[in-house]
């Protein structure tokens, strides 16, 4: 299924279209302050992201803001996977698994095909592991089973077949490899989608707004102030009702409301490296480390992706960072199942750590459940904390299933109950990929170059049949058809796209959010320079 979309012209290189892109920064900050919301988010996680996109389906009017970028912070440091939690069995958190498979599969292949791959797992069986080969067999059976066996059945596998698959395999003391299908996803990307979805229909959002206090009335919350971190403007928004998903600054914003509110969450840091590929792998490896831990190796945009780490972590989480005993940590549990010479740091691109937020209280971080919590303050604002990636949709439902049931009709009556929307909307570009990037490769312009075929793949895994959009831009200016950098696929026309089109306001929003480059390890002063120079010509 592919649907084409409306193609915008570029006048000249760089500069914004005279249509079809995002209002401007001071056009938003004037909607935002003029208009009376029914709801407004705080927090462009993907937590919030969700509640606004179903908010604004639902027919409420809703702003979103962000003191950052949309899905700054924890929702584009995840590990990638949209999975149902093969751990979570042993556990025996049966339910759990299965609704995770059923939200999984729903966007995998009904709401963002475009932007989800299956992915083959190999969980491999060491002589002396934590587990067992015929219990592994049993549970990705099970996992399977769960999922309705849409990803094939969890088996057993031959060591010498793995090797073959995933080249560096460790196979010394291999005894088996336990076989069980999940999904991977650029998680950035996935948010940004969720955040153009939202405003399709009709949500206001805006990025790089600093909440500096909340507006009361007669002891209820009714809005924000805030401060626009680019430009320094001061500016307010009024709204029935305020939901708080700013991820682990939420005790934050809660004191806002009322100082004497107690600590309602704890964060655990998860850090991940992104490396090299000495070889191209087919799947990836689920190595157990513990009882309850797995670590994993992931193909991720022709890079391995290794991690991840689980700690509880008690500093300012603007403050969190991967520290060199991450590291140390991340490639000595790699090496269990991955060879020496994969596993060179002079390989490693990138490091990055996101914080999850778990239920307050003692105990392992690496058990706990991430299960979403909502809680409501005593000026009446809801503040939302917890849950996966995987769940995203699953959350956005619930919380507003939550606003619906608040005593008073806060919401009014206009919008339509959330159990009345259809349960699997698409979002904003959804296409067959394979189609995009046929698409991509054979509907060049007479004079042009052709693409490259890396470069359609990318775009169309990346955006769907938004990619015909950056392919118009490209093919208007030759010059930003050009790759951004040799090493990797994406192209100057996606900066123009971003700064347009994707609320890109900074080199990182564009390099590390909207693009790959920063993951790479291609963000060099010189591309920084020039994704600015570009930028500054709004």
């Amino acid at each position: 299924m592919t649907s084409q979309t409306t193609l915008q012209s570029v006048p000249a290189l760089g500069t914004r279209p005279a249509s079809g892109s995002n209002p401007s920064r001071a056009e938003t900050r004037e909607q935002l302050a003029k208009a009376s919301y029914d709801l407004l988010v705080i927090g462009g996680g993907i937590l919030g992201i969700s509640t606004a996109w179903h908010a604004a389906q639902s027919g409420l009017r809703v702003a979103l803001v962000d003191a950052g970028d949309f899905a700054g912070a924890t929702s584009s440091a995840s590990s990638k996977l949209l999975h149902g939690g093969l751990r979570y069995l042993q556990t025996g958190a049966v339910k759990l698994v299965a609704e995770n498979h059923f939200e999984r599969r729903a966007v995998s292949r009904q709401v963002a095909p475009h932007l989800a791959n299956p992915l083959t797992f190999y969980l491999p069986v060491y002589k002396g592991g934590p587990h067992g080969a015929a219990k592994l067999g049993a549970g990705v059976f099970a996992y399977s089973a769960l999922s309705a066996f849409g990803d094939g059945v969890g088996h057993l596998l031959s060591p010498a077949k793995a090797a073959q698959d995933v080249p560096e395999l460790r196979t010394d003391n291999l005894k088996a490899v336990a076989v069980y299908g999940d999904d991977q996803m650029n998680d950035a990307r996935m948010a940004l989608m969720t955040v153009r979805g939202a405003v399709e229909a009709g949500a206001v959002v805006l990025n790089h707004a600093e909440v500096t206090g909340l507006r009361f009335t007669k002891g209820r919350v009714t809005g924000a102030d805030l401060k626009d971190r680019l430009s320094g403007d001061e500016f307010g928004v009024n709204a029935r009702l305020v939901l708080n998903a700013t991820g682990p600054w939420v005790d934050h914003l809660r004191k806002m409301e009322d100082p004497n509110a107690a600590p309602s969450i704890r964060l655990s840091k998860g850090a991940h490296l992104v490396l090299k590929r000495t070889a191209p792998w087919k799947a990836a490896l689920a190595t157990p480390i513990d009882k309850y831990r797995i670590t994993f190796a992931l193909p991720w945009e022709d890079m391995l992706l290794l991690g991840t780490t689980d700690e509880e972590f008690e500093g300012d989480p603007a403050d969190v960072s991967v520290t060199e005993k991450d590291t140390a940590q991340i490639l000595d549990e790699a090496a269990f199942s991955i060879r020496d010479h994969q596993l060179d740091r002079d390989l490693i691109t990138y490091a990055f750590a996101g914080l999850r937020v778990l239920p307050g209280g003692p105990g392992d971080t690496a058990k706990a459940k991430r299960e979403t919590v909502v809680t409501e303050g005593t000026g009446g604002m809801l503040s939302v904390a917890g849950g996966k990636w995987t769940t995203f949709r699953h959350i956005g439902r619930t919380i507003m299933k939550k606003l619906e049931a608040l005593p008073g009709h806060p919401l009014g009556d206009d919008f339509e109950p959330i159990s009345s929307l259809p349960k699997k909307l698409p979002l904003p570009g959804i296409a067959n990929p394979r189609a995009v990037a046929h698409r991509l490769l054979t509907d060049r312009p007479a004079p042009g170059p052709r693409m490259a075929a890396d470069t359609a793949k990318h775009l169309a895994t990346h955006y769907g049949s938004l990619a015909f959009d950056i392919a118009r831009i490209a093919n208007e200016n030759p010059e930003l058809g050009e790759r951004v950098h040799p090493d990797a696929p994406e192209i100057w026309a996606q900066v123009v796209y971003a700064r347009d089109n994707e609320w890109a306001e900074t080199p990182d929003d564009v390099l590390r959010r909207r693009t790959t480059l920063t993951i790479r390890g291609l963000a060099s002063d010189d591309v920084r320079a020039k994704v600015q120079d570009l930028l500054d010509k709004k």
